[in-house]
């Protein structure tokens, strides 16, 4: 009798499963009909001409952008441009943006182009480019509205916190080179690396800089200058990452399938010879420099300096489509050495100190973060 019951009640499972599976198939099929019967009704009987193509690329976009801030479509014009400007120099305004509630927000501007010059700041919300307003707009709709010829201006009306009112800014288009790595000696003893962000070449610059640097026997310490980097390639992230440390885990990926979950590990040898280290971060720090101040931070390799980081810390994939055309897809999100995921938390330091002045200007007194580093390691 006992046996009878335990397969009435699997054979009921199974029936359950079975149902809610098909149930569920059924109501997508619905939702599909209805999509369908939306579409057909705003092509009938919407004020004005709808473009039934420009409407299929919005709803797609929609779709991913409901997901998260990262995941977006990109039609065949702008995949096409955004594997052209991955050579590193292209033409543009020189910020790196997401998607929040609705809006342009930007994660960092890049170091010498025009909206640094400009004054443009992470965390910034772009409202409105030119005379349109960015509500409502997809990310890559936004984007494709900030390129132009270089030479040519736009009008970006800007949100900030603490600011009253909107700020407006007008900044010409140029060709954006990027320079990911910067060196200099401070303080005649005091080795200062300035990364900018994570490009394929990154930590074989950094490498080049810090063997140079280590000829000279008055460096007794480092800084590593992070702030205002969005990221860019894992790989670079933790190769940088094992130029500070000589064993332990760097970062972990977690994704929906098991199979795909990663542990990155450092290798023995510490191009620096164990010297202090200090890591600059601010609110425009993302992504992989985040990867790089959570391990050395996690070890207790370096001190953290600066303001929290901006809190990216998700995996994209770019997947190409057969239309030409690609989407950018959150496939796994990044883990700390001590466990801690980086989305929307990010980096804090270990001592705050709030940023002076609009710009980081080396040796000029007016760089309260970088000032403070060096006090701390001039003892």
């Amino acid at each position: 009798m006992k046996k009878k019951f335990q397969i009435l009640i699997l054979f009921l499972i199974n029936f359950f499963l079975i149902s809610f599976s098909y149930s569920a198939e059924v109501d997508i099929y619905k939702k599909i009909d209805l999509f369908g019967e939306v579409l057909e009704k705003i092509n009938k009987e919407y004020v004005e001409e709808v473009n039934q193509s420009e409407s299929m690329d919005s709803a797609i976009n929609g779709l991913l952008q409901s997901l998260d801030p990262y995941s977006s479509y990109m039609s065949p014009e702008i995949f096409n441009e955004m594997q052209t400007e991955t050579s590193g120099e292209f033409g543009g305004l020189g910020i790196e943006v997401s998607m929040e509630s609705g809006v342009v927000k930007v994660i960092s501007p890049i170091d010498d182009t025009p909206a640094f010059k400009a004054g443009i700041k992470a965390g910034d919300y772009i409202v409105k480019i030119e005379d349109t307003q960015v509500q409502g707009k997809s990310l890559s709709e936004a984007v494709d509205l900030m390129r132009g010829p270089v030479g040519s201006s736009i009008e970006l009306t800007i949100r900030r916190k603490g600011e009253k009112k909107a700020l407006t800014f007008n900044i010409t288009r140029e060709v954006i080179k990027i320079q990911s790595v910067k060196a200099d000696i401070l303080e005649k003893n005091i080795g200062y690396i300035r990364l900018t962000s994570f490009n394929e070449n990154s930590s074989e610059q950094i490498q080049k800089n810090i063997k140079e640097l280590e000829i000279n026997k008055n460096i007794n310490a480092y800084i590593l200058d992070l702030r205002n980097n969005p990221g860019g390639l894992l790989s670079q992230a933790i190769k940088i990452s094992d130029f500070f440390l000589d064993n332990g885990e760097i970062v972990s990926t977690k994704s929906r399938k098991k199979s795909e979950n990663r542990k990155w590990f450092a290798k023995k040898g510490d191009l620096t010879n164990g010297k202090t280290l200090i890591v600059l971060i601010n609110y425009g720090s993302a992504s992989a420099s985040e990867i790089v101040a959570g391990a050395l931070k996690d070890h207790k390799r370096a001190i953290i300096v600066g303001e929290n980081s901006y809190g990216k810390g998700s995996v994209q994939s770019i997947i190409p489509l057969k239309n030409d055309g690609a989407i950018r897809l959150t496939v796994a999100k990044y883990y700390l050495p001590s466990g801690k995921s980086i989305s929307e938390v990010g980096v804090s330091p270990d001592i705050e100190v709030n940023e002076d002045g609009k710009e980081f200007k080396i040796k000029t007194g007016k760089d309260n973060q970088l000032n403070y580093a060096i006090k701390l390691l001039n003892g």
